[in-house]
């Protein structure tokens, strides 16, 4: 028997460190799964919710601001403890700059020489090999 893909998103929320362009990293809670290892904030896909609905709900939950969810970054199925993961992330603008998450014990800016540095779960590695080279051309062009 094949388990349905748990259809989840996740939010590429843009930002600056020194005048670079970076990213949020938010580091999962102890009282997690996959606790230590790095992701995009966001959640499961509810009900009848669209990717983007579900998105900018996750957002407002874990980080307390308001999410105005952009275009596709990339979007992968990987396989976790036997359950086929859907991960689509996101760029995403935000209302205020996020200070603390309820779901991690960390969140950092993080510019894209730093992406590989950090220990990510599984299923954001593919939204990370694109972002790499997405903001090494964005901190090219500059």
């Amino acid at each position: 028997m094949t388990l349905e893909p748990l259809e989840v998103v996740g939010a590429v929320i843009r930002g600056e460190v020194d005048g670079e362009p970076a990213v949020l990293a938010c580091r999962r809670g102890s009282h997690k799964a996959a606790a230590g290892l790095w992701e995009f904030p966001g959640g499961k896909v509810e009900g009848d919710e669209t990717p983007e609905a579900a998105l900018a709900r996750e957002v407002r939950e874990e980080l307390g601001v308001v999410a105005r969810v952009g275009r596709l970054v990339a979007r992968a199925t990987t396989v976790v403890n036997t359950r086929p993961i859907d991960l689509a992330c996101y760029w995403v603008t935000v209302d205020a700059s996020p200070t603390e998450s309820s779901d991690h014990d960390e969140i950092r800016w993080v510019r894209a020489h730093e992406l590989s540095t950090l220990a990510w779960a599984e299923p954001d590695i593919p939204a990370i090999h694109v972002l790499e080279m997405q903001l090494k051309a964005a901190a090219s062009d500059t």
